[in-house]
Parts: C-alpha cells; structure tokens; sequence
C-alpha cells in the first residue's frame, strides 16, 4: 500500500492545488497587465502612481506571507485561510474595474496581495498534506509549473478581453478565473486529511524554532539566494539597452519582451523535471543547480554584448534557474520543517522571498544608476556565490 501511494502523486488533490494556482494567476494577471494604462489614462493618474501602489502593495504581501504561517500552522485555520485568500483576492483585484480614482485602485490591490500573501503559506502547507514525503519534488514542480502556465496566459487573456469589452470590463471579468480557482482550492480542502486542532497554542509567528537545525541552515543559503535575485523587469532593461544602439527603441523592446517570455516557458518548463530530479536526489542539490544557473546568467549579463542568441540563452538559463529554484526551496520545506511548524516555516520562506527580491532590485538598480549596469550583475553573481556556498556547508 505504500508502495503504491508513493507511486500516485498527482492525485485529485494536488491537481487540484495545480488548478488553483494556475486559475488565480490567469485571474490577477488581467488587471496586473492593465493596471499601467488603467492608472494614466483611464484615471489619469500620474505615472508615479503605479510604483508607489506597487511597492507598498509589494512590502505588505511579503509581511503578510511571514504573518500566514500562522493560522497556516493549523489545520483547520490553513483550510480557511487558503480559502478566503483566494476568494478575496479574486474580489479586490477584479473590483479595481470599478475603481475611480487612483487611491481606490491603491487600496483594492494593496488588499488583493494582502490576502494572496497570507494564503501562500497555507496553500503551501496544504499541498505537504495531499502527497507522500517521496513525491514533494514532483508535487511543488507541478504548483509551480501551473502557476506559470497562468502567468503566462494571464496577459494574453487581457489581450483579448481588452480588444472585445475594454479595459474596465476586462478587469471585472477577471472575476470568473478567480471564482474558479476558490473551486478547485476548494476540492483540495475536501481531499486533504483532517488533522487536530491545536486550540490551546497561541496564535503566534514563529521564527525562532523553524531557524534551528538543518532548516536554518538551509534558510541562510535561501535568504543569500534571495538577495541576490532581483525581479525580472532588470533584465528585460539591460536586454532593451545592450538592444537599443544598433536596432533603435521599438525593435529593441519587442526583442527583451520575447526573451522574457523565453524566461517565462524556460521557467514552466523546468519546474515538473526538477521536481522529478529532486524526488530521486534531494532539495539540495537541485537548489544548488537552479543558483549556479542563475550565477552563469547574471555573469554573463555582466559582460554580454548587444548578441541577441546569447542573450537569448541568458534569460533561459535565469527562468530554469528560478524554475529548480522555486520548486527545491518549497520541497525542502516540506521534507525539513517539523510538521507542526510546517507554515510558520513556509511563511518566513516566502516573506524572505518578497522582502529578498526588494531588497535586490533596489541595490541592484541604485548600483545600475550610480556605477553601471555591469557592476550591478557582478554584485549579483556575488551573491549567488554566497548562495552556493552556504548550500554546500547545509549539504555537509
């Protein structure tokens, strides 16, 4: 019977997380793609406007993600705070549609990422209960690779709404997407195990005793990774500036958006294989793998010139590196953390991915402006050597 249930990974619950994830995402995608035109001119808010609503709306999902390890400790809390984080974050962001002026626009996407932040951890924690420990590679790889899925039609859906209802009307319709991932997130709940509720512990974070151990071990390889990762949107601007001199601005932007979609269905398509890999090898080494990906392509961002193949092979190295990467430091969670602090363990692992990606893409950018871009790249391949080295001392 083990046996067997080790063979069985993609049972009806974990598709089910698959399905909600890759629902959700094609849902806020919409009006995460048409928020910049929605802002300046259909509100006729000033371009400044969409980083400030971005940035707080940022910072406070990824205090949110380390405040829902919490109730995502639980398993009666995590079943309704997966639930409600979906169901409110499908209602703000598709809500924006009937949004008049910018502060509302603030307020409802600062409150969708708010509650995509809290239920991450449980989510997460949900998926450790709907699968064998041998199959966790193969069980966070298929979250991730369906969540890009949704990434990447998130946009293209918007495309298509915009150019058949409008801008407004393709932000509410977003609703449907969202409605349907509270559905299948909702079969989830039904097929994972009932587990007892822990009434008389406080309703806490718990930092502290995840950090001890192998697992905080772990997290300083993690938290050195994490600072060193900036969002993608940098290299998109150093695709479009090493482009733009011998190809002019439009030819050169059209170019970095194709090389990031690369990224993206570089991404997709690495996440299912790495967790294959991880299930016969261990999170460490895969983890290792999609770092040293990362630090060959940020290296070579460093020293690239206009070439658009090696650019090309660039961007796809970074998206299999954040593929292996994103499914090996969720499996490692799962495989490392006690079961009883297996969301305060998944919250602090995303909120050092928020806080981490902040804090990269502003030292990164203020080195981009005041030194250059390739001092920028060489002090984030520094980091991802750090990473590396971190990873081996946890591997001993």
């Amino acid at each position: 019977m083990r046996e067997r249930r080790r063979e069985r990974w993609l049972t009806r619950g974990v598709g089910s997380v698959g399905a909600a994830s890759a629902l959700s995402d094609l849902g806020h995608e919409v009006p995460t793609s048409l928020l910049p035109a929605f802002l300046t001119s259909t509100l006729g808010a000033p371009a400044a406007a969409l980083g400030v609503i971005e940035g707080i709306a940022d910072g406070l999902a990824g205090a949110a993600k380390l405040v829902g390890g919490a109730p995502a400790d639980d398993p009666e809390r995590r079943r309704r705070t997966v639930v409600g984080g979906y169901a409110t974050t499908a209602v703000l962001s598709s809500a924006i549609g009937l949004a008049t002026s910018a502060w509302q626009v603030g307020v409802l996407r600062t409150g969708a990422w708010v509650a995509r932040g809290l239920r991450t951890p449980s989510r997460n924690a949900l998926l450790a209960d709907l699968v064998h420990p041998s199959a966790y590679g193969r069980a966070y790889g298929f979250e991730r690779t369906m969540d890009n899925l949704g990434a990447i039609g998130g946009p293209l859906l918007a495309l298509g709404l915009v150019a058949a209802v409008g801008v407004r009307s393709a932000i509410l319709l977003s609703i449907v997407p969202g409605l349907l991932a509270v559905g299948a997130i909702l079969l989830a709940v039904r097929e994972a195990p009932r587990g007892g509720r822990r009434a008389h512990e406080p309703f806490r974070v718990r930092v502290r005793p995840v950090l001890r151990g192998r697992l905080g071990q772990l997290f300083v390889a993690v938290g050195a990774f994490e600072v060193g990762n900036v969002a993608a949107t940098l290299l998109v601007l150093r695709a479009t500036e090493l482009l733009t001199p011998g190809r002019g601005e439009d030819s050169a932007v059209q170019i970095a958006i194709a090389l990031y979609v690369a990224y993206n269905v570089a991404a997709t398509l690495a996440s299912l294989p790495g967790g294959h890999w991880l299930d016969r090898t261990g999170p460490l080494r895969v983890l290792g793998a999609g770092v040293a990906a990362f630090a060959l392509a940020y290296a070579g961002f460093a020293v690239a010139g206009a070439d658009v193949v090696l650019l090309g092979v660039l961007f796809v190295l970074a998206g299999v590196g954040i593929g292996l990467v994103e499914t090996s430091e969720s499996a490692a969670v799962a495989s490392l953390a006690p079961v009883e602090l297996r969301g305060s363990a998944f919250g602090l692992l995303g909120a050092a991915q928020s806080f981490g990606n902040l804090a990269a893409s502003a030292l990164a950018g203020a080195l981009w402006t005041l030194v250059s871009p390739e001092a920028a790249f060489a002090y984030l391949t520094l980091w991802m050597l750090v990473a590396l080295a971190g990873l081996a001392l946890a591997r001993r």
